[in-house]
């Protein structure tokens, strides 16, 4: 079974800076490996933040955080990265990371493509 493990939520005032991390079973990685950040805000349903694809620099971002947010990864410890800036309510949520292993295909928000999932972080942005 593989095990993605998020950290690094918390609490952050608008405006501020937090950076989480995953990481996963280094033996699962492949040349489609794909890993994601998902988030959900109360009554919200799950939704796609931004991607990485493990074999090149490939990523993609949700139009809501283009521009505030950067994914990254440390092939060495199969680690991924979030850094996330300029915060506001809207980033409020559980944040989860995701694998999948379809990265030929590029980089997809939708949550069927991920195969494995952390139990999540949460991230309050108070105003």
């Amino acid at each position: 079974q593989v095990q993605v493990a998020e950290s690094g939520g918390g609490l952050v005032q608008a405006g501020g800076s937090l950076r989480l991390s995953c990481s996963a079973d280094g033996r699962t990685f492949n040349r489609y490996t794909v890993m994601g950040w998902f988030r959900q805000a109360p009554g919200k349903e799950r939704e796609f933040v931004a991607g990485i694809r493990w074999s090149d620099e490939y990523t993609r971002y949700a139009d809501a955080v283009t521009g505030r947010f950067t994914i990254s990864k440390d092939e060495s410890k199969y680690t991924m990265y979030l850094h996330m800036s300029s915060l506001n309510s809207d980033d409020t949520g559980v944040y989860v990371c995701a694998k999948g292993d379809y990265g030929h295909i590029g980089i997809s928000t939708q949550r069927t493509a991920y195969g494995f999932w952390g139990q999540g972080t949460q991230v309050t942005v108070s105003s």
